[in-house]
């Protein structure tokens, strides 16, 4: 009694709901809200209803079985009324594939220089407060991925399909977001695809795996 089939999962498994640290959870095929077959709500499966919304009906990603389409020419986004704000450790973890690059993928849309963005095939931007760090691939290029970012002590670090990257560069200060697909002020865009994104305002070893094996 009192269970339903979104709220049931196997005995033991863990879900990002379990963390007191989950600040926004947009669960793959879940809290959808369409307009036709596009999104026009994804809403925020933790607590803090961080809802992404996107009225304007031309920027509204396409949908299709858990899969979000962003068109970069179309300005597709999806953006909160709140605001995230990571002053510390922090844990995102992000089901995608890009398919072009010099594109945001999270971001704050009103507020400038703060952004995490694929700036070449190869390497993943991070600005917050106005100052960004790189982080290359060890080898290879972004595709159908799930990414681990974590930050621990003002130490980034990126996880790719679980792999840890060696280049690990220290970035300070709040990282804001408000928004899927784009930044300030609505430039660019992302192109691709999204599944699924976890944010948490902690970082830990057991986090990194457990959010890992669930993007996996």
């Amino acid at each position: 009694l009192g269970l339903s089939i979104n709220s049931t999962r196997p005995l033991g498994k863990w879900s990002p709901d379990d963390e007191s640290s989950l600040v926004a959870w947009y669960q793959n095929a879940v809290g959808i809200s369409l307009n036709g077959s596009d999104v026009k709500i994804w809403s925020d499966s933790s607590s803090n209803s961080y809802d992404m919304a996107q009225a304007t009906a031309t920027e509204q990603p396409a949908y299709s079985a858990g899969t979000l389409t962003f068109v970069s020419a179309d300005t597709n986004n999806l953006q909160t009324t709140g605001q995230i704000s990571l002053s510390g450790d922090f844990t995102i973890g992000i089901k995608c594939f890009p398919t072009a690059f010099n594109n945001v993928i999270i971001a704050d849309n009103t507020t400038s220089n703060e952004f995490f963005k694929f700036t070449t095939s190869s390497q993943f931007r991070i600005k917050i407060d106005g100052t960004s760090q790189n982080i290359s691939l060890d080898s290879g290029t972004f595709g159908d991925d799930y990414l681990v970012i974590t930050r621990v002590s003002n130490v980034l670090t990126l996880h790719k399909n679980a792999v840890e990257q060696s280049t690990t560069p220290t970035l300070s200060g709040t990282a804001d977001i408000d928004a899927i697909g784009v930044r300030a002020t609505d430039v660019n865009p992302y192109a691709g695809t999204i599944k699924e994104i976890q944010i948490y305002s902690s970082s830990s070893a057991s986090l990194t795996a457990n959010v890992n094996d669930r993007l996996s």
